[in-house]
């Protein structure tokens, strides 16, 4: 049963928060969880706020897990509604009597009631669950609204349609995890103030170097000599803006990867290898549309960062001694 169709009939699944056996912990990471757990246990919300490839969801499901919590997950869209976070009314409960307490007469009595389904929001603030609101942003402020009265009065407003619910009041136990992508203009609306001013954002950039290397051998299997060239030509690449979408970690991570798959060392001798960098990273650099030269520039440009961050027989392949 998917959560999509449990919550059509008022349950709501729940993950039960593990600790990942691969999450890396370097200095900068650990003094961000810290100053992030304190916030959560002091009673606030946190809102991990930053580009895309920085690790804001693996920190927001790592400190879920610290809190020890069964967790509920959001993920926020255009289409989402006030009735999405917190719940509606679902099929019909129909209740029929017949009286024949005289035999030449019959009583037929009928009736319909909706019934009302609590979704995710609700059951977290019920049950002090902690809820991860990833990329919360993407969501109309509308629809966020409710939210306001749950971390600032700690009661969440029902609708109407509840009628032998108004509200009710929220566990103590129940935090609230956001994240967002400011970077990000497409399906994307301002977090409102009102919101805003009720959680602790804290601001996420690009991993440094020590936590990407770490991360990409983690995620690839591979030593950290043999990811280290990768990360930097990824770093470089960053430096130099000349592309269309950020090359992240999770490009180093892919190139890493394919190189464990396919056992290929990192050297520009290497016509597979090159090319696996050539379709991840020019991925980011060569959109459609472009004219002939530019796109010429651009692949000379990466053959350029392949070739002095791989040189020619610098490297074994993956698995040779």
């Amino acid at each position: 049963m998917s959560m999509d169709q449990a919550e059509e009939i008022g349950v709501v699944t729940t993950i039960e928060p593990r600790p990942r056996a691969d999450f890396v912990r370097t200095q900068s990471v650990e003094a961000t969880a810290r100053r992030a757990l304190g916030y959560l246990n002091a009673g606030f919300s946190v809102h991990f706020r930053g580009p895309a490839g920085t690790g804001k969801t693996t920190l927001a499901l790592h400190l879920a897990a610290l809190l020890g919590r069964p967790m509920v997950m959001i993920t926020g869209d255009e289409e989402m509604l006030t009735s999405t976070l917190v719940g509606t009314q679902h099929g019909y409960h129909f209740r029929r009597v017949v009286d024949r307490f005289i035999h030449t007469v019959t009583k037929t009595e009928e009736t319909a009631d909706k019934r009302w389904a609590d979704h995710r929001l609700t059951t977290a603030c019920r049950e002090g669950y902690t809820l991860i609101y990833d990329e919360f942003t993407r969501s109309r402020p509308e629809a966020n609204n409710v939210l306001l009265s749950v971390l600032e009065e700690g009661l969440l407003v029902l609708p109407a349609q509840n009628q032998n619910e108004p509200y009710i009041k929220v566990h103590p136990n129940f935090r609230v995890i956001f994240t967002s992508n400011p970077q990000e203009y497409a399906g994307v609306h301002d977090a409102q103030d009102a919101l805003g001013d009720r959680i602790v954002t804290i601001d996420m950039g690009h991993a440094d170097r020590e936590l990407e290397l770490a991360i990409a051998a983690a995620r690839s299997g591979l030593p950290p000599t043999q990811v280290a060239p990768i990360v930097d030509m990824v770093r470089e690449f960053r430096e130099t803006g000349e592309y269309d979408q950020t090359p992240t970690l999770r490009t180093s991570i892919m190139i890493c990867r394919m190189m464990s798959q396919e056992r290929l060392a990192p050297t520009i001798e290497d016509q597979q290898f090159v090319q696996i960098c050539m379709d991840i990273l020019g991925g980011k650099s060569l959109p459609g549309g472009k004219g002939d030269n530019k796109r010429a520039q651009q692949q000379k440009m990466l053959l350029s960062l392949i070739e002095h961050h791989c040189p020619a027989r610098s490297f074994t392949s993956v698995g040779e001694v």
